[in-house]
Protein backbone atom coordinates (compact mmCIF):
# COMPACT_ATOMS: atom_id res chain seq x y z
CA UNK A 1 0.00 0.00 0.00
CA UNK A 2 1.32 3.31 -1.01
CA UNK A 3 1.43 5.99 1.62
CA UNK A 4 -1.21 7.98 -1.15
CA UNK A 5 -3.67 5.19 -0.62
CA UNK A 6 -2.70 4.58 3.26
CA UNK A 7 -4.16 8.11 3.67
CA UNK A 8 -7.07 7.78 1.57
CA UNK A 9 -10.17 9.18 3.24
CA UNK A 10 -13.02 5.70 4.47
CA UNK A 11 -16.02 5.77 2.40
CA UNK A 12 -19.06 5.84 4.92
CA UNK A 13 -22.69 6.74 4.07
CA UNK A 14 -23.15 10.29 5.70
CA UNK A 15 -21.44 12.53 8.01
CA UNK A 16 -23.57 15.27 10.15
CA UNK A 17 -20.99 17.68 10.65
CA UNK A 18 -21.14 20.96 12.36
CA UNK A 19 -23.07 20.27 15.20
CA UNK A 20 -23.38 20.45 18.67
CA UNK A 21 -23.43 16.92 19.44
CA UNK A 22 -24.86 15.41 22.70
CA UNK A 23 -23.08 12.05 23.33
CA UNK A 24 -24.58 10.66 26.25
CA UNK A 25 -21.83 8.26 26.51
CA UNK A 26 -20.27 7.34 29.61
CA UNK A 27 -18.25 10.76 29.87
CA UNK A 28 -21.79 12.53 28.89
CA UNK A 29 -19.58 14.76 26.78
CA UNK A 30 -21.00 17.62 24.67
CA UNK A 31 -19.23 18.47 21.46
CA UNK A 32 -19.47 21.95 19.92
CA UNK A 33 -18.46 22.01 16.39
CA UNK A 34 -18.78 17.73 16.53
CA UNK A 35 -19.38 15.20 13.99
CA UNK A 36 -20.67 11.61 13.55
CA UNK A 37 -19.73 9.38 10.70
CA UNK A 38 -22.66 6.78 9.74
CA UNK A 39 -22.23 3.55 7.50
CA UNK A 40 -24.21 0.31 7.61
CA UNK A 41 -26.99 1.62 10.04
CA UNK A 42 -24.37 2.36 12.62
CA UNK A 43 -22.25 4.67 14.06
CA UNK A 44 -18.63 4.69 12.74
CA UNK A 45 -17.06 8.19 14.93
CA UNK A 46 -17.77 10.74 16.89
CA UNK A 47 -15.40 13.80 17.03
CA UNK A 48 -14.79 17.11 15.82
CA UNK A 49 -15.71 18.23 12.67
CA UNK A 50 -11.98 19.01 11.78
CA UNK A 51 -10.75 14.96 12.60
CA UNK A 52 -13.66 13.55 11.22
CA UNK A 53 -14.07 15.85 7.69
CA UNK A 54 -10.58 14.71 6.82
CA UNK A 55 -10.85 10.94 8.00
CA UNK A 56 -14.28 10.04 5.97
CA UNK A 57 -15.67 10.62 2.60
CA UNK A 58 -19.45 10.45 2.82
CA UNK A 59 -21.76 9.78 0.10
CA UNK A 60 -23.65 12.64 1.63
CA UNK A 61 -23.25 15.42 4.16
CA UNK A 62 -25.14 17.01 6.59
CA UNK A 63 -24.32 20.66 7.74
CA UNK A 64 -25.63 20.53 11.41
CA UNK A 65 -24.38 23.73 12.30
CA UNK A 66 -27.71 25.15 13.40
CA UNK A 67 -28.48 21.90 14.86
CA UNK A 68 -28.29 19.93 18.09
CA UNK A 69 -27.55 16.15 17.78
CA UNK A 70 -29.06 13.99 20.05
CA UNK A 71 -30.08 10.00 20.44
CA UNK A 72 -33.10 8.85 19.86
CA UNK A 73 -35.50 8.39 23.03
CA UNK A 74 -36.54 5.38 23.78
CA UNK A 75 -40.35 5.07 24.34
CA UNK A 76 -40.77 2.56 26.53
CA UNK A 77 -44.76 2.78 26.93
CA UNK A 78 -46.68 3.28 23.68
CA UNK A 79 -50.27 2.28 22.29
CA UNK A 80 -49.93 2.53 18.40
CA UNK A 81 -52.24 -0.27 17.48
CA UNK A 82 -55.48 0.80 18.99
CA UNK A 83 -55.80 4.30 20.10
CA UNK A 84 -54.13 6.77 17.21
CA UNK A 85 -57.25 6.61 15.26
CA UNK A 86 -59.45 6.95 18.31
CA UNK A 87 -57.25 9.77 20.31
CA UNK A 88 -59.42 12.06 22.48
CA UNK A 89 -62.18 9.94 22.34
CA UNK A 90 -62.48 8.63 25.96
CA UNK A 91 -63.77 11.66 28.13
CA UNK A 92 -61.54 12.86 30.67
CA UNK A 93 -63.59 12.50 33.86
CA UNK A 94 -64.03 9.13 33.53
CA UNK A 95 -62.59 6.81 36.26
CA UNK A 96 -60.29 4.05 35.74
CA UNK A 97 -62.48 1.17 35.31
CA UNK A 98 -64.84 3.39 32.87
CA UNK A 99 -61.84 4.22 31.43
CA UNK A 100 -60.41 0.62 30.21
CA UNK A 101 -63.12 -1.46 30.45
CA UNK A 102 -66.43 1.58 29.26
CA UNK A 103 -64.32 2.69 26.63
CA UNK A 104 -60.47 1.25 25.48
CA UNK A 105 -61.30 -2.31 25.40
CA UNK A 106 -64.35 -2.05 23.66
CA UNK A 107 -62.77 0.61 21.31
CA UNK A 108 -60.02 -2.12 20.79
CA UNK A 109 -62.61 -4.48 19.18
CA UNK A 110 -63.96 -2.19 16.32
CA UNK A 111 -60.79 -2.00 14.89
CA UNK A 112 -59.90 -4.23 12.03
CA UNK A 113 -56.61 -5.49 10.28
CA UNK A 114 -56.41 -2.27 8.11
CA UNK A 115 -57.25 0.04 11.01
CA UNK A 116 -54.42 -1.86 12.85
CA UNK A 117 -51.61 -1.19 10.32
CA UNK A 118 -52.80 2.57 9.63
CA UNK A 119 -53.26 3.17 13.66
CA UNK A 120 -49.57 1.39 13.87
CA UNK A 121 -47.88 3.79 11.26
CA UNK A 122 -49.85 7.01 12.32
CA UNK A 123 -48.37 6.25 16.22
CA UNK A 124 -45.16 5.78 14.57
CA UNK A 125 -45.22 8.83 12.37
CA UNK A 126 -46.08 10.80 15.90
CA UNK A 127 -43.57 9.59 17.63
CA UNK A 128 -40.72 9.89 14.79
CA UNK A 129 -41.39 13.42 14.07
CA UNK A 130 -41.00 14.35 17.63
CA UNK A 131 -37.89 12.73 18.15
CA UNK A 132 -38.41 9.20 19.13
CA UNK A 133 -36.50 6.29 17.28
CA UNK A 134 -37.96 2.96 19.21
CA UNK A 135 -40.93 2.49 20.73
CA UNK A 136 -41.78 -0.85 22.95
CA UNK A 137 -45.62 -1.26 21.66
CA UNK A 138 -47.65 -1.54 24.58
CA UNK A 139 -49.81 -5.19 23.16
CA UNK A 140 -53.53 -4.48 23.16
CA UNK A 141 -53.40 -4.85 19.53
CA UNK A 142 -54.93 -7.93 17.75
CA UNK A 143 -53.89 -7.81 14.13
CA UNK A 144 -49.71 -8.50 14.72
CA UNK A 145 -48.98 -9.05 11.07
CA UNK A 146 -50.36 -6.10 9.70
CA UNK A 147 -48.73 -3.73 12.33
CA UNK A 148 -45.62 -4.79 11.77
CA UNK A 149 -45.60 -4.26 7.82
CA UNK A 150 -47.02 -0.94 8.58
CA UNK A 151 -44.17 -0.27 10.87
CA UNK A 152 -41.62 -1.88 8.52
CA UNK A 153 -42.72 1.17 6.03
CA UNK A 154 -42.63 3.72 8.18
CA UNK A 155 -38.81 3.27 9.10
CA UNK A 156 -39.48 3.42 13.26
CA UNK A 157 -37.39 0.47 15.07
CA UNK A 158 -40.07 -1.01 17.25
CA UNK A 159 -40.35 -4.19 19.90
CA UNK A 160 -44.03 -5.56 19.38
CA UNK A 161 -46.78 -7.76 21.24
CA UNK A 162 -50.28 -8.45 20.86
CA UNK A 163 -53.15 -8.91 23.91
CA UNK A 164 -52.24 -11.56 25.81
CA UNK A 165 -54.49 -12.19 28.39
CA UNK A 166 -56.46 -15.27 29.93
CA UNK A 167 -58.91 -13.92 32.35
CA UNK A 168 -61.40 -10.84 30.91
CA UNK A 169 -64.47 -12.90 29.11
CA UNK A 170 -65.25 -9.27 27.40
CA UNK A 171 -64.97 -8.28 24.63
CA UNK A 172 -66.08 -11.28 22.43
CA UNK A 173 -62.96 -10.75 19.92
CA UNK A 174 -60.17 -11.03 22.51
CA UNK A 175 -61.30 -14.03 24.81
CA UNK A 176 -58.80 -16.53 25.27
CA UNK A 177 -57.91 -19.70 27.10
CA UNK A 178 -54.98 -20.25 28.88
CA UNK A 179 -53.83 -22.58 26.36
CA UNK A 180 -54.82 -20.04 23.53
CA UNK A 181 -53.01 -16.84 24.97
CA UNK A 182 -49.80 -19.35 25.76
CA UNK A 183 -50.32 -20.15 22.22
CA UNK A 184 -50.45 -16.70 20.97
CA UNK A 185 -47.98 -15.23 22.75
CA UNK A 186 -45.40 -18.10 21.40
CA UNK A 187 -46.81 -17.61 17.51
CA UNK A 188 -45.50 -14.03 18.47
CA UNK A 189 -42.12 -14.79 19.13
CA UNK A 190 -41.46 -17.54 16.96
CA UNK A 191 -42.50 -15.24 13.73
CA UNK A 192 -41.76 -12.24 14.67
CA UNK A 193 -38.28 -13.24 16.11
CA UNK A 194 -36.60 -10.29 13.59
CA UNK A 195 -37.38 -8.51 10.95
CA UNK A 196 -34.65 -5.68 8.77
CA UNK A 197 -32.05 -7.03 10.96
CA UNK A 198 -33.42 -6.72 14.31
CA UNK A 199 -35.37 -3.43 13.74
CA UNK A 200 -38.90 -4.96 14.49
CA UNK A 201 -38.57 -7.65 17.06
CA UNK A 202 -41.64 -9.75 19.04
CA UNK A 203 -41.77 -9.05 22.27
CA UNK A 204 -43.21 -11.09 25.60
CA UNK A 205 -46.11 -8.39 26.58
CA UNK A 206 -49.10 -9.38 28.40
CA UNK A 207 -51.71 -6.92 29.33
CA UNK A 208 -51.04 -7.52 32.40
CA UNK A 209 -52.69 -5.90 35.47
CA UNK A 210 -55.05 -8.54 37.11
CA UNK A 211 -56.02 -10.42 33.67
CA UNK A 212 -53.50 -13.64 33.60
CA UNK A 213 -53.56 -16.63 35.65
CA UNK A 214 -50.23 -17.96 37.36
CA UNK A 215 -50.07 -20.17 34.78
CA UNK A 216 -49.89 -17.84 31.68
CA UNK A 217 -47.46 -15.70 34.19
CA UNK A 218 -45.22 -19.02 34.05
CA UNK A 219 -45.77 -19.37 30.31
CA UNK A 220 -44.78 -16.61 29.42
CA UNK A 221 -41.63 -15.98 31.72
CA UNK A 222 -40.84 -19.71 29.73
CA UNK A 223 -41.21 -18.27 26.57
CA UNK A 224 -39.00 -15.30 27.07
CA UNK A 225 -36.24 -17.02 28.12
CA UNK A 226 -36.35 -19.41 25.58
CA UNK A 227 -36.64 -16.47 22.81
CA UNK A 228 -34.13 -14.04 24.75
CA UNK A 229 -36.41 -11.44 24.74
CA UNK A 230 -37.96 -9.26 27.25
CA UNK A 231 -41.17 -9.35 29.59
CA UNK A 232 -43.35 -6.25 29.40
CA UNK A 233 -46.50 -5.75 31.22
CA UNK A 234 -49.30 -3.03 32.75
CA UNK A 235 -49.37 -3.31 36.97
CA UNK A 236 -50.68 -0.91 39.52
CA UNK A 237 -51.60 2.43 38.35
CA UNK A 238 -54.50 2.22 40.30
CA UNK A 239 -55.33 0.58 43.78
CA UNK A 240 -57.11 -2.29 41.95
CA UNK A 241 -54.56 -4.30 41.15
CA UNK A 242 -52.22 -4.91 44.54
CA UNK A 243 -56.34 -4.95 46.73
CA UNK A 244 -57.21 -8.07 44.07
CA UNK A 245 -53.57 -9.69 44.28
CA UNK A 246 -53.81 -9.57 47.92
CA UNK A 247 -57.54 -11.08 48.05
CA UNK A 248 -56.74 -13.41 45.59
CA UNK A 249 -52.75 -14.45 47.04
CA UNK A 250 -52.36 -12.69 49.72
CA UNK A 251 -49.20 -10.71 48.27
CA UNK A 252 -48.84 -7.78 46.81
CA UNK A 253 -48.46 -8.08 42.84
CA UNK A 254 -44.79 -7.87 42.49
CA UNK A 255 -44.21 -10.01 45.64
CA UNK A 256 -46.71 -12.57 43.93
CA UNK A 257 -44.67 -12.24 40.56
CA UNK A 258 -41.51 -12.74 42.77
CA UNK A 259 -42.49 -15.53 44.61
CA UNK A 260 -43.95 -17.35 41.10
CA UNK A 261 -39.89 -16.71 39.44
CA UNK A 262 -41.28 -13.92 36.72
CA UNK A 263 -39.21 -11.05 38.24
CA UNK A 264 -35.59 -10.43 36.34
CA UNK A 265 -33.50 -8.10 34.20
CA UNK A 266 -35.72 -8.56 31.29
CA UNK A 267 -38.63 -7.42 33.50
CA UNK A 268 -40.35 -3.91 32.14
CA UNK A 269 -43.44 -3.01 34.92
CA UNK A 270 -45.69 -0.20 33.13
CA UNK A 271 -46.81 2.71 35.40
CA UNK A 272 -46.14 1.14 39.40
CA UNK A 273 -47.89 4.28 40.72
CA UNK A 274 -49.31 1.84 43.66
CA UNK A 275 -46.32 0.15 45.16
CA UNK A 276 -44.80 -0.71 48.50
CA UNK A 277 -41.54 0.16 49.93
CA UNK A 278 -40.84 -3.71 49.83
CA UNK A 279 -41.78 -4.42 46.26
CA UNK A 280 -39.58 -1.40 45.14
CA UNK A 281 -37.14 -3.27 46.99
CA UNK A 282 -37.66 -6.48 45.19
CA UNK A 283 -37.65 -4.74 41.86
CA UNK A 284 -34.17 -2.72 42.74
CA UNK A 285 -32.70 -6.93 43.83
CA UNK A 286 -34.69 -8.45 40.74
CA UNK A 287 -32.85 -5.65 38.20
CA UNK A 288 -36.72 -5.01 36.78
CA UNK A 289 -37.11 -1.72 35.01
CA UNK A 290 -40.36 0.49 35.16
CA UNK A 291 -41.95 2.66 32.59
CA UNK A 292 -43.18 5.32 34.31
CA UNK A 293 -45.47 7.67 32.47
CA UNK A 294 -46.49 10.75 33.98
CA UNK A 295 -48.89 12.19 31.14
CA UNK A 296 -51.69 9.47 31.58
CA UNK A 297 -51.09 9.94 35.60
CA UNK A 298 -52.24 13.57 35.35
CA UNK A 299 -55.15 12.84 32.69
CA UNK A 300 -56.50 9.50 34.59
CA UNK A 301 -55.62 11.01 37.85
CA UNK A 302 -53.73 7.93 39.26
CA UNK A 303 -52.12 10.09 42.51
CA UNK A 304 -48.70 9.62 40.42
CA UNK A 305 -47.22 12.87 42.82
CA UNK A 306 -49.03 11.86 46.04
CA UNK A 307 -48.42 8.05 46.43
CA UNK A 308 -45.64 7.33 43.77
CA UNK A 309 -41.88 5.96 44.47
CA UNK A 310 -40.19 6.68 41.48
CA UNK A 311 -37.55 9.13 43.48
CA UNK A 312 -37.19 6.48 46.12
CA UNK A 313 -36.66 3.44 42.49
CA UNK A 314 -34.20 5.22 41.42
CA UNK A 315 -32.62 5.66 44.58
CA UNK A 316 -32.61 1.81 45.33
CA UNK A 317 -31.21 1.23 41.34
CA UNK A 318 -34.28 0.28 39.65
CA UNK A 319 -34.26 1.25 35.99
CA UNK A 320 -36.55 4.23 35.32
CA UNK A 321 -37.49 5.45 31.78
CA UNK A 322 -40.26 6.70 30.23
CA UNK A 323 -43.46 6.01 28.46
CA UNK A 324 -46.01 8.39 26.65
CA UNK A 325 -48.98 5.19 26.80
CA UNK A 326 -51.70 5.86 24.70
CA UNK A 327 -54.30 8.02 22.73
CA UNK A 328 -56.93 8.51 25.49
CA UNK A 329 -54.32 8.82 28.29
CA UNK A 330 -51.39 11.03 27.76
CA UNK A 331 -53.49 11.67 24.30
CA UNK A 332 -49.19 12.48 22.61
CA UNK A 333 -46.38 10.85 21.26
CA UNK A 334 -44.23 13.45 22.23
CA UNK A 335 -41.11 12.01 24.88
CA UNK A 336 -40.35 15.51 24.92
CA UNK A 337 -43.08 16.98 26.75
CA UNK A 338 -42.90 13.70 28.96
CA UNK A 339 -39.47 14.19 30.01
CA UNK A 340 -40.94 17.92 30.97
CA UNK A 341 -43.19 16.43 33.36
CA UNK A 342 -40.95 13.72 35.08
CA UNK A 343 -38.87 16.65 35.54
CA UNK A 344 -40.91 18.65 37.56
CA UNK A 345 -43.75 15.99 39.47
CA UNK A 346 -41.66 15.08 41.95
CA UNK A 347 -39.73 18.37 42.40
CA UNK A 348 -42.81 19.60 43.34
CA UNK A 349 -44.22 16.90 45.06
CA UNK A 350 -41.66 16.05 47.64
CA UNK A 351 -40.72 19.85 47.29
CA UNK A 352 -36.87 19.48 46.31
CA UNK A 353 -35.60 20.89 43.46
CA UNK A 354 -32.44 17.96 43.49
CA UNK A 355 -35.35 15.23 42.48
CA UNK A 356 -34.69 14.75 38.52
CA UNK A 357 -32.64 16.68 37.39
CA UNK A 358 -32.40 17.47 33.83
CA UNK A 359 -29.38 15.53 32.97
CA UNK A 360 -31.11 12.06 35.03
CA UNK A 361 -34.33 13.10 32.95
CA UNK A 362 -32.46 12.61 29.11
CA UNK A 363 -30.48 9.18 30.47
CA UNK A 364 -34.45 7.97 31.20
CA UNK A 365 -35.41 9.15 27.53
CA UNK A 366 -32.42 7.65 25.78
CA UNK A 367 -30.24 5.37 27.93
CA UNK A 368 -32.73 3.91 30.57
CA UNK A 369 -35.04 3.03 27.76
CA UNK A 370 -32.24 1.47 25.62
CA UNK A 371 -31.49 -0.95 28.78
CA UNK A 372 -35.16 -1.65 29.49
CA UNK A 373 -35.31 -3.09 26.21
CA UNK A 374 -32.16 -4.63 26.36
CA UNK A 375 -30.29 -3.02 23.66
CA UNK A 376 -28.10 -0.93 25.76
CA UNK A 377 -24.98 -1.96 23.81
CA UNK A 378 -26.87 -0.75 20.73
CA UNK A 379 -29.08 2.31 21.33
CA UNK A 380 -29.32 5.43 23.57
CA UNK A 381 -25.76 6.93 23.35
CA UNK A 382 -24.01 8.54 20.49
CA UNK A 383 -20.95 6.28 20.26
CA UNK A 384 -19.04 4.54 17.77
CA UNK A 385 -20.29 1.03 16.91
CA UNK A 386 -23.93 1.75 18.10
CA UNK A 387 -27.04 1.81 15.80
CA UNK A 388 -27.18 5.24 13.80
CA UNK A 389 -30.84 6.47 15.56
CA UNK A 390 -30.08 10.40 15.50
CA UNK A 391 -32.45 13.28 16.11
CA UNK A 392 -31.41 16.53 14.94
CA UNK A 393 -33.01 20.11 16.44
CA UNK A 394 -33.05 22.59 14.79
CA UNK A 395 -31.79 25.35 17.20
CA UNK A 396 -33.22 28.75 14.56
CA UNK A 397 -36.46 29.17 16.86
CA UNK A 398 -37.84 30.92 19.65
CA UNK A 399 -37.32 28.18 22.36
CA UNK A 400 -33.84 27.48 21.43
CA UNK A 401 -32.39 31.19 21.80
CA UNK A 402 -30.52 31.54 23.73
CA UNK A 403 -28.86 28.15 24.24
CA UNK A 404 -26.54 27.59 27.59
CA UNK A 405 -26.93 24.65 29.27
CA UNK A 406 -28.41 21.57 26.52
CA UNK A 407 -29.71 19.57 29.13
CA UNK A 408 -32.13 21.99 30.47
CA UNK A 409 -33.36 23.20 27.17
CA UNK A 410 -33.76 19.91 26.03
CA UNK A 411 -36.15 19.27 28.74
CA UNK A 412 -38.05 22.17 30.34
CA UNK A 413 -37.66 24.31 26.74
CA UNK A 414 -37.45 22.35 23.49
CA UNK A 415 -40.17 19.57 22.40
CA UNK A 416 -40.94 17.77 19.45
CA UNK A 417 -41.39 21.10 17.30
CA UNK A 418 -37.89 21.56 16.80
CA UNK A 419 -37.05 17.95 15.17
CA UNK A 420 -35.64 18.43 11.71
CA UNK A 421 -33.94 15.48 11.16
CA UNK A 422 -34.05 11.60 12.35
CA UNK A 423 -32.15 9.04 11.37
CA UNK A 424 -33.30 5.28 12.19
CA UNK A 425 -30.49 2.93 11.52
CA UNK A 426 -28.58 5.22 9.18
CA UNK A 427 -31.66 5.81 7.12
CA UNK A 428 -32.67 9.31 7.16
CA UNK A 429 -36.55 9.09 7.81
CA UNK A 430 -37.74 12.47 8.74
CA UNK A 431 -35.87 15.34 6.30
CA UNK A 432 -36.86 19.09 6.71
CA UNK A 433 -39.84 18.32 9.30
CA UNK A 434 -41.97 16.15 6.78
CA UNK A 435 -41.39 11.97 6.78
CA UNK A 436 -39.20 10.65 3.75
CA UNK A 437 -41.03 7.20 3.92
CA UNK A 438 -44.61 7.77 3.61
CA UNK A 439 -47.08 10.35 2.42
CA UNK A 440 -48.41 12.17 5.24
CA UNK A 441 -51.09 13.84 3.49
CA UNK A 442 -52.41 10.35 2.51
CA UNK A 443 -51.86 8.62 5.58
CA UNK A 444 -54.13 11.42 7.32
CA UNK A 445 -56.93 11.20 5.12
CA UNK A 446 -56.69 7.88 5.31
CA UNK A 447 -56.62 7.75 8.96
CA UNK A 448 -59.45 10.68 9.21
CA UNK A 449 -61.67 8.19 7.29
CA UNK A 450 -60.85 4.95 9.05
CA UNK A 451 -61.38 6.60 12.82
CA UNK A 452 -64.99 7.73 11.50
CA UNK A 453 -65.29 4.02 10.52
CA UNK A 454 -64.07 2.70 13.96
CA UNK A 455 -66.32 5.27 15.99
CA UNK A 456 -69.71 3.87 13.53
CA UNK A 457 -69.09 0.38 14.65
CA UNK A 458 -67.84 1.35 18.19
CA UNK A 459 -71.36 2.81 18.66
CA UNK A 460 -70.63 5.10 21.14
CA UNK A 461 -69.81 8.92 21.17
CA UNK A 462 -68.18 11.64 23.46
CA UNK A 463 -70.69 13.52 25.41
CA UNK A 464 -71.39 16.69 24.09
CA UNK A 465 -68.75 19.78 25.63
CA UNK A 466 -69.80 20.13 28.96
CA UNK A 467 -69.36 22.68 31.71
CA UNK A 468 -67.70 22.15 35.22
CA UNK A 469 -68.22 21.57 37.73
CA UNK A 470 -71.52 19.42 36.58
CA UNK A 471 -73.95 21.39 38.39
CA UNK A 472 -72.32 24.95 38.62
CA UNK A 473 -74.13 28.10 36.78
CA UNK A 474 -72.45 28.77 33.30
CA UNK A 475 -70.09 31.62 33.37
CA UNK A 476 -70.36 32.12 29.65
CA UNK A 477 -72.66 31.75 26.63
CA UNK A 478 -73.46 27.99 25.94
CA UNK A 479 -70.89 26.49 23.27
CA UNK A 480 -71.65 23.48 20.82
CA UNK A 481 -69.37 20.60 20.01
CA UNK A 482 -68.38 18.46 16.81
CA UNK A 483 -70.23 15.81 18.62
CA UNK A 484 -73.49 17.46 19.53
CA UNK A 485 -75.37 20.70 21.13
CA UNK A 486 -74.27 22.60 24.02
CA UNK A 487 -75.42 21.15 27.61
CA UNK A 488 -74.98 22.48 30.84
CA UNK A 489 -75.22 18.97 32.09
Amino acid sequence: MTETEAAAPEAVDTLIEHGLVVTMNPDRDVLADGAVAIADRRIVAVGSTADLASRYAPAARIDASRMVVVPGMVNAHFHATTEPLTRGVVPDDTDFIENVFGWLSPLAAAYGEDDERLAAQLGAVEALKSGTTCILEAGTGWHLDAVVDGLLDVGVRARVGRRIWDRPPKPEKFRQTTDEAIANLADVLDRHRTHDDGRIQGWGTLVGHTTCTDDLWLAARQLVDEHGVGLNFHMSPMPSDPEQFLAETGRRPVEHLDHLGVLGPDVVLVHGVYLSEGEVAILAERSCSVAHCPGTGLKVAYGISQVGLMPEMARAGVNLCIGTDGSNACNYADMYRAAYLVAGLFKDARRDPTVFPSTEVLEMATLGGARAILAADQLGSIEPGKRADLVLHDRDRPEWTPLHDVANQLVYAADGRSVHTVFVDGAKVVDDHRMTTVDEDRLYGQAQRAAEAVMDRFGRRPPPWRRWPANGPATGPATGSATGPATGG
